[in-house]
């Protein structure tokens, strides 16, 4: 049976539990066979003159100042609405930290012509990707929604625009402050949650806009008042400060029409000052050190760099990359794999409208003094800044951004997608295409540019941060308290407002008494027929045809899981399968992920409860080559001693982590207790296993597990993408069709039907200075294969598994419990 149980916080910041699949498109190719196994083609070098990727626009103003920018893709009949207001967290005058956020909570909370939550038309609707996030140099809220909900959508958006304050009372205001405060709570409460106003403190002045983090100081968010609220709005939220983007089946036309009627008559807003660029590097090197409940140390080294949209940030998000993105980056090279140091390190550009931060994060291995790893970045990077990367490390970084971008270009909306990237362009830079800009400066980048530009601002000094395990007497506010931030700084540019305009409104036609737009009809679905084959061994293959954008999908599904662990070493599939993404009998890890990235392919292999799968995503242009590779990983891996001690030392950790984060915890305490510990779900539901379990796998175990588990006899291969059954079975058949399962039988998994507790149980899991508990309630639930599923998935919606639901509107909106409260059905086969 599958866990049916509820959460008192939810696990991420989106404010509405939705999920969405996406399918792309294969193009033919025809691979050459080598001793029964595909061979593995080299790839096609990745150089300058590739073509951009495009995304076409029309960009208009109303009369108001509202800027409208529309990309029009009729592939599915929804459109993503995306609006973003130019004002965020680094506008919050002294005192007033948070208030952009608290403010965004506010916008959710209904409008002058729409009382109650702002969620509930919208999910009537059917809408997806629906959520508000802030940040420093923006707030925006965005959902994609069925056509013939675009006027309920644009009614609501505008309404909340133009008719917010006459809804926004005290209660209102203490509902939203006390949600806010208790996500930071959440966030604080995570290992390492702590870290990124220290950071901020101590890399940025007293008087820079991005001193402060963008949730605020709850000092602050208890003084805001209604007063506030209402200078906040009046001052920022005007047209004339906002970007709509309207994605997906839309003409420019309807756009025009629709933008006009809903958003034109609503005030222009007075000029809003805009922020200038500020980059203010450390004069030296400086260092701390923060104590937290974590399972091991973590240096976090942080240098303040360019703004995002500059050339320097282009050649530094190649140098991250480079240094720091992936197995095969230097960083990793030395600290992981040579040293030992560390069992993970990564480096990354985090480009902000303002300045930027590029950062180098290396989580320290047991019993491995930070000192050491300290020398042996600075060792890495005094080489990379007098030489810089070699061609090869440029090409492959430079191919992993085109292929992230392009596989980016399947969405119209949502926290990606075509309008986000629309929307930034506009927002930060006047210019929806400015992406063309960065992908063409990339593309035209050198070692020499590259190394040239660390060299200028890696020099700089930089705040290493060290977070330290916390001992028994840790006082977390006590500490936090003592952080001293660095003093301000002169020099600071004024802030520019915006050129004079004649802003004027348009006279409504709209009726607003009316109400919301009814949403009463839907437009007709098109699914792609599901087409079935087989290839020479047996396996079944399912094809949905797209057309859309050129990459494959390809995924291979076995009836596994880690609930074949039962019985075995706790840890054995996840780990396998983990294994299974280091290397091949022909490939060691590195030479992997290098070939991989070369390509611009991305594969995984994973297992769930119930199955394991292995997925490739693959660019058309590099199909051949990537679909050996992918039939290679899958077929033949390795295995290797140095690989097992490597991931188990990782892994480890891992478990460590996972029982200092509440809802870690919480999920590997819980399933023994409902199943108990003879059943297939009777273990921890996180899949990594125990620790015990973990230390006594050795290569026999996992070779085990493949054998058994991972065969041709115990998988199907679904495929989505531009091609036929005629095309694509010819293509599959060369690199899988041989396979040959072995003689043994498939082995059983044991999800017998577990009877219900006769009396509620209650557990108790104690956490040091802890700022939040978490309340974890699970039952038994019917299987999701059960032939009532979607009438008990219904009810859970109802309960708790959407924003409206009345677990989320009791604990959360009425009395302020939780930042947010969900129930779940975990997708379990067992009965």
């Amino acid at each position: 049976m599958p866990v049916a149980g509820s959460l008192s916080v939810s696990p991420t910041h989106a404010e509405f539990f939705v999920a969405q699949k996406s399918l792309v498109r294969l193009i033919a190719n025809v691979l050459m066979v080598v001793g029964g196994i595909a061979a593995v083609p080299a790839a096609t070098a990745a150089t300058p003159a590739q073509e951009i990727p495009d995304i076409p626009y029309t960009r208009f103003k109303l009369p108001n100042g509202l800027t409208v920018v529309v990309h029009e893709d009729h592939k599915a009949p929804v459109v993503a609405v995306s609006i973003w207001y130019h004002i965020g967290s680094a506008d919050e005058p002294k005192g007033k930290t948070g208030f952009a956020h608290l403010f965004e909570h506010l916008m959710f909370s209904g409008s002058e012509n729409h009382k109650g939550t702002f969620f509930e038309p919208f999910e009537k609707a059917g809408a997806t990707d629906m959520n508000g996030t802030t940040w420093f140099d923006r707030t925006n809220y965005f959902e994609t929604v069925p056509t013939t909900a675009l006027d309920m959508a644009l009614w609501m958006e505008s309404d909340r625009m133009g008719h917010l304050l006459g809804a926004i009372g005290q209660e209102e205001l203490d509902t939203q402050r006390g949600v806010v405060q208790n996500e930071k709570r959440q966030g604080e409460n995570r290992p390492y949650g702590r870290t990124d106003q220290n950071i901020l403190s101590h890399t940025y002045p007293a008087n820079h806009p991005y001193q402060h983090d963008t949730i605020g100081s709850m000092d602050d968010l208890n003084a805001a008042s209604l007063d506030d609220v209402r200078d906040w709005f009046n001052a920022n939220y005007g047209a004339a400060n906002t970007t709509l983007v309207l994605a997906g089946d839309i003409t420019v036309a309807q756009a025009r029409e629709k933008a006009a009627q809903y958003f034109g008559d609503i005030p222009s807003g007075p000029p809003v000052p805009r922020q200038q660029a500020w980059i203010t590097p450390l004069a030296r090197p400086t260092a701390g050190i923060q104590h937290d409940h974590v399972a091991q140390p973590r240096i976090i080294r942080t240098w303040v760099v360019p703004q995002l949209g500059s050339d320097d940030a282009i050649q530094l998000d190649l140098a991250a990359s480079v240094l720091g993105d992936g197995k095969t980056s230097r960083l990793y090279q030395r600290l992981v794999y040579q040293d030992k140091l560390a069992d993970d390190v990564s480096a990354d550009l985090h480009a902000f409208a303002l300045a930027s931060q590029f950062q180098i994060q290396a989580d320290v291995k047991d019993g491995i003094d930070p000192a050491a790893v300290k020398a042996a970045i600075d060792d890495e990077l005094r080489k990379f800044l007098a030489d810089g990367p070699t061609q090869d490390e440029l090409d492959r970084a430079r191919m992993d951004n085109r292929a992230q971008f392009i596989r980016g270009l399947e969405k119209v909306g949502g926290f990606g997608g075509k309008a986000v990237i629309l929307a930034e362009g506009q927002v930060y830079r006047d210019d929806p295409g400015a992406y063309r800009k960065d992908l063409e400066r990339s593309a035209a980048a050198t070692i020499a540019s590259v190394r040239d530009t660390a060299h200028t601002w890696l020099r700089m000094g930089d705040y290493a941060l060290t977070v330290l395990p916390a001992g028994d007497d840790f006082d977390p506010e006590a500490e936090d308290a003592a952080v001293v931030p660095l003093g301000k700084s002169g020099g600071r540019p004024p802030a520019k407002l915006p050129a004079e305009q004649d802003h004027r409104t348009t006279p409504s036609t709209l009726d607003r008494s009316l109400g919301v737009p009814a949403v009463d009809t839907f437009p007709a679905l098109s699914f792609p027929d599901l087409q079935r084959g087989k290839l020479a061994n047996g396996i079944e293959v399912i094809l949905a045809e797209r057309h859309t954008i050129p990459v494959t999908q390809v995924q291979l599904l076995f009836d596994a899981g880690y609930a074949a662990d039962q019985g075995h070493k706790l840890g054995t599939a996840s780990f396998a399968s983990a294994l299974m993404n280091e290397s091949t009998a022909s490939l060691d890890s590195v030479e992997l992920d290098e070939r991989k990235q070369r390509l611009g392919a991305a594969t995984h292999v994973g297992c769930g409860l119930d199955a394991c799968s292995a997925s490739l995503s693959a660019l058309n242009e590099q199909l051949a080559p990537s679909l050996a590779l992918f039939a290679d990983i899958v077929r033949n891996p390795a295995f290797k001693a140095a690989d097992i001690a490597r991931v188990r030392g990782q892994w480890l950790a891992g478990i460590a982590q996972e029982k200092t984060q509440p809802t870690g915890m919480a999920l590997r305490t819980l399933p023994p207790l409902l199943y108990g510990t003879q059943h297939a779900y009777g273990i921890p539901f996180s899949g990594s296993g125990t620790e015990a379990g973990i230390l006594a796998l050795d290569a026999d175990d996992l070779r085990g597990f493949h054998r058994d588990w991972l065969r041709p006899d115990n998988v199907r291969i679904l495929v989505a993408g531009d091609t036929t059954l005629a095309q694509i079975i010819p293509q599959l058949d060369a690199v899988f069709g041989n396979w040959q399962a072995s003689a043994s039988p498939i082995p059983a998994k044991n999800i017998a039907t577990v009877d219900a507790q006769p009396k509620p149980r209650v557990f108790l899991i104690n956490r040091d200075d802890a700022p939040q508990s978490l309340i974890l309630a699970g039952l038994l639930a019917p299987s999701t294969r059960a032939e009532n599923n979607l009438a008990i998935q219904a009810a859970n919606g109802a309960f708790g598994g959407t924003f409206t639901s009345r677990l989320n509107m009791n604990l959360r909106e009425d009395k302020r419990w939780a930042y947010g409260a969900q129930s779940l059905r975990w997708w379990a086969s067992g009965r």
